[in-house]
């Protein structure tokens, strides 16, 4: 195999099943995608591994919901690192790729440049937005901050909210590859038990320890052994593994879970990419009164606005902006 078969996989979802067991799941790779939305911004080390792991979430779970535009990741917290938030498009034709982007805020003055990531979140919560496009009802789920790692907040989010038994398995950072500059990588697992009608949807079942929701409360008995061996087998996974290139997601899948029966599906290639633009930030601004809009305009005359993902320049005229606009739009910016 040569290292160009090697590294097609960077930048992709792969869905999977395993069918003895009757739990789907999903292979990511991000390479250029990741260096991309951290080129956007000059984040101290431990912000920059809350945003790729928070990308790499995204990109797992986005690629499991049959959606239509937009799912929204986002991470508040009471610490230094006080918003992640990232954002998943859905192909918007067969074959095309799906477009994540990611930013953060941050409190310089309160960040611990040694300390582990995931601590300087503090307390807070994770949610997870879906927005299915026009005419459809926004759907939002939170639950608080908990564990050790965002990937341990969406297993919760999913055993809470969904009543879905999940497990995350992830691995991120800077390496380098023969000839190549360092840059970012990572690379994850997402196993998710099959959605079924469950006794706890009715009101019924049980719950874990301080109250959450675990595996034993959802599944039956034969479920939660399949589901108890199909995490055994991830638990031998090695980091190396996840974020590849020497080992295709093909392959991982035979060695983990050859026994499982794993059956594959086509691969979905994300990028990174952001929905901003001149028109939508206009019409952001479109509820402004003209006087709301004066104290906006700098010294030059102008208004300006900043995206925060992509970190593209607007700048407008203030006469054709807010409801009291008295010039129409340039096309210009």
């Amino acid at each position: 195999m040569t290292f160009g078969s090697q590294i097609a996989w960077d930048d992709t979802v792969l869905p999977f099943q395993l069918d003895r067991s009757d739990i789907r799941g999903r292979v990511a790779r991000l390479d250029g995608l990741l260096d991309q939305v951290l080129a956007q911004h000059n984040y101290p080390p431990a912000i920059e591994a809350l945003v790729a792991e928070a990308a790499l979430l995204t990109a797992l779970i986005g690629q499991t919901i049959k959606l239509r535009w937009k799912l929204s990741l986002q991470v508040r917290g009471s610490g230094a690192a006080r918003l992640v938030a990232t954002d998943y498009y859905g192909p918007t034709e067969e074959g095309a790729p799906a477009r994540i982007r990611a930013y953060a805020s941050y409190d310089a003055e309160k960040l611990v440049p040694d300390a582990d990531p995931f601590p300087q979140i503090g307390t807070g919560y994770f949610a997870i937005l879906i927005d299915q496009g026009q005419g459809m009802t926004p759907y939002q789920g939170i639950t608080p901050i908990s564990g050790g790692s965002l990937s341990s907040c969406a297993e919760t989010y999913f055993a809470q909210s969904e009543q879905l038994p999940t497990r995350f398995a992830l691995s991120f950072g800077r390496s380098r590859l023969a000839g190549q500059d360092e840059r970012w990588r990572a690379g994850g697992v997402m196993l998710q038990h099959m959605p079924k009608a469950s006794p706890y949807a009715s009101g019924e079942g049980g719950s874990g320890q301080d109250g959450l929701l675990i595996a034993e409360d959802i599944l039956s008995e034969d479920e939660g052994e399949h589901w108890g061996r199909a995490n055994m087998l991830l638990d031998t996974v090695e980091e190396m593994e996840l974020v590849g290139p020497q080992v295709q997601p093909t392959d991982l899948l035979v060695r983990l879970f050859h026994e499982e029966g794993p059956r594959v599906f086509d691969a979905q290639s994300v990028q990174f990419g952001c929905s901003c633009s001149a028109d939508k930030v206009r019409e952001s601004l479109s509820i402004y009164s003209a006087k709301d809009i004066g104290h906006m305009t700098t010294d030059e005359g102008i208004v300006t606005a900043d995206c925060q993902f992509c970190s593209a320049h607007y700048e407008f005229d203030p006469a054709t902006l807010g409801f009291e606009a008295t010039e129409p739009p340039d096309g210009n910016g």
